[in-house]
């Protein structure tokens, strides 16, 4: 049986973990001084980072329409015999109604909410074609994906909350007070949504330590074949440090993966996070 995996671009895959597990992106739209541009086909996160630090202001998102999913799905629906799409949490964006909607013209196209966000979906894109691989069928590879949502943890720590302030998600004396007393906030997705967990307080590469710290050591409901470390462009030192700890807990498989438009439009740079499945 031929079953084709697609899935919105905010799963942030790499072009590499895409062609290998046969994945088909779909762009959200990046809005930048009033002009959309395809997420990660024509603007990158460093366009964007700096775009802002030149002055510019930040960009925002827009949802891929009913009409984009219908033309998307309909060669692949033609070509194969079904088609698994993996969406951003409908919490987050309109995006997984309308590949709904658009699927409704399909009797081969099952549409999955991921509940997440970022490598949170990603994760689910890559069981998606383990199940595939295992010849299940598409209905039920989107049976199992829709009971694996929950057990999908992501978390990213934020180094300074001027994106948020400029898009609009805090106020400016949160802001201020965070950059004063050095807090770096952990993002957490719970139940489709998004909220403030641990502030954690200091230099970002100590505060990103002692977060991954917590969110692994003596854990054992942690699935620990896969885990991402995601991140929007932090520096090399950081990030090995992250892997060198992930290692040391176990984990079979650690994939790295620089985040896309989307979390990079809200988060800004010098974000990371660790995302991982639990049993």
């Amino acid at each position: 049986m031929n079953i084709k995996i697609t899935a919105d671009s905010t799963c942030d895959l790499s072009p590499e973990l895409c062609e290998k597990y046969g994945v088909t992106m779909l762009p959200l739209y990046i809005v930048k001084d009033g002009k959309s541009y395809k997420d990660m086909v024509e603007i990158t996160p460093t366009d964007i980072f700096n775009h802002v630090a030149t002055g510019g202001a930040i960009t925002s998102t827009a949802a891929i329409n009913v009409d984009d999913y219908i033309n998307y799905f309909k060669p692949l629906s033609d070509s194969n015999d079904g088609v698994i799409h993996i969406d951003i949490s409908a919490e987050f964006s309109s995006c997984h109604q309308n590949a709904r909607i658009a699927a409704q013209d399909f009797d081969n196209v099952y549409v999955v909410d991921s509940r997440n966000l970022s490598t949170g979906s990603g994760l689910v894109v890559l069981k998606a074609a383990e199940y595939i691989e295992a010849g299940l069928s598409a209905k039920e590879v989107a049976d199992k994906l829709n009971q694996l949502v929950a057990k999908v943890e992501a978390s990213f720590v934020i180094n300074k909350l001027d994106y948020l302030r400029k898009g609009g998600r805090c106020s400016a004396l949160a802001a201020l007070g965070a950059n004063l007393l050095s807090l770096k906030p952990c993002i957490e997705v719970k139940d489709g949504k998004m909220s403030v967990g641990k502030k954690y307080r200091g230099n970002f590469d100590a505060c990103i330590e002692k977060y991954v710290t917590e969110r692994i050591e003596g854990r054992e409901d942690i699935d620990k074949s896969r885990i991402f470390i995601t991140h929007t462009g932090c520096d090399r030192g950081i990030v090995e440090s992250v892997r060198k700890k992930l290692t040391g807990y176990g984990f079979e498989e650690i994939l790295e993966t620089i985040a896309g438009c989307t979390v990079s439009s809200h988060c800004g740079p010098n974000t990371l996070g660790v995302l991982f499945i639990r049993k």
